[in-house]
């Protein structure tokens, strides 16, 4: 029977643009240049939630404090807070919720600018991630012109994930609301999109620019628990990106219902 590495590689080799890949399963782990570097998207955001749990958990915030919404700096590029009424007023759990399961951009922004961006990069260091890199607001263009971007790999958000999930350093009511939210993911089209969803669990964040397609995950089946990473950029168009993606998440699926050890 061929691994779960052997069937991804048989997967990537296929599609048309620069592909990472890294896995945990129960048993063993395994990547596929998931040490690269790339333009990290929309998969910034995962530091961002850990440095907000981090930050409620040493009182320096509270996730039910009242953060309110200007007209002036909504950002589009993804969410629904840049359509929303002037007069907008949530909590900094609503932003972070919004962040992830729609991930707007107006959320991310102020959540930037609550936990300030300084902290959140202390937080990837202090954490050992290497190629993680806060440089920007989200829809920056004037730091966009000036060549600043944000950047990670699929091993550090393989890190991220972990932390998340089983981290000592969060409670267990920390971790079970990142999980929570995780799981709320509106944007599934990528790695759950062939997944049985009443069989697993999966929570998953994606990330997408022009020719990037990214999405991360942690997927639970009973006892059993798998981080997936996957990052490509250098696409000729989307599509091939996202199948590929969807390929990688049903075979890593398909390996925790069945594998019986």
């Amino acid at each position: 029977m061929k691994s779960p590495e052997y069937k991804i590689r048989e997967v990537i080799v296929r599609c048309n643009g620069r592909v990472s890949v890294a896995v945990e399963l129960p048993s063993h782990s395994f990547h596929i240049d998931g040490d690269r570097s790339y333009s990290a998207a929309s998969l910034i955001k995962i530091p961002i939630l850990l440095e907000a749990f981090r930050q409620a958990q040493e009182g320096k915030i509270s996730l039910s404090d009242m953060v309110t919404i200007p007209k002036e700096g909504r950002v589009g590029g993804a969410g629904v807070l840049v359509s929303l009424s002037d007069h907008l007023t949530l909590t900094i759990e609503d932003l972070l919720t919004l962040m992830i399961i729609v991930s707007d951009n107006t959320a991310t922004n102020l959540l930037i600018e609550r936990l300030g961006l300084n902290s959140i990069q202390e937080l990837c260091n202090t954490i050992k991630l290497k190629h993680t890199r806060l440089l920007r607001k989200l829809m920056d263009f004037k730091a966009m012109e000036q060549g600043l971007n944000n950047y990670t790999s699929a091993l550090d958000i393989i890190s991220c994930l972990k932390m998340m999930d089983i981290g000592t350093e969060y409670s267990q009511t920390s971790r079970e609301k990142m999980l929570r939210i995780l799981q709320q993911q509106q944007f599934d089209t990528k790695l759950p999109s062939r997944m049985d969803r009443e069989a697993v669990y999966i929570g998953n964040k994606t990330g997408e620019l022009p020719g990037i397609e990214h999405d991360c995950g942690i997927i639970k089946f009973r006892d059993k628990t798998a981080y997936v990473a996957v990052l490509i950029d250098e696409l000729g168009e989307s599509e091939t990106g996202e199948d590929t993606i969807a390929q990688i998440g049903k075979l890593i699926c398909d390996f925790l219902l069945k594998d019986n050890s």
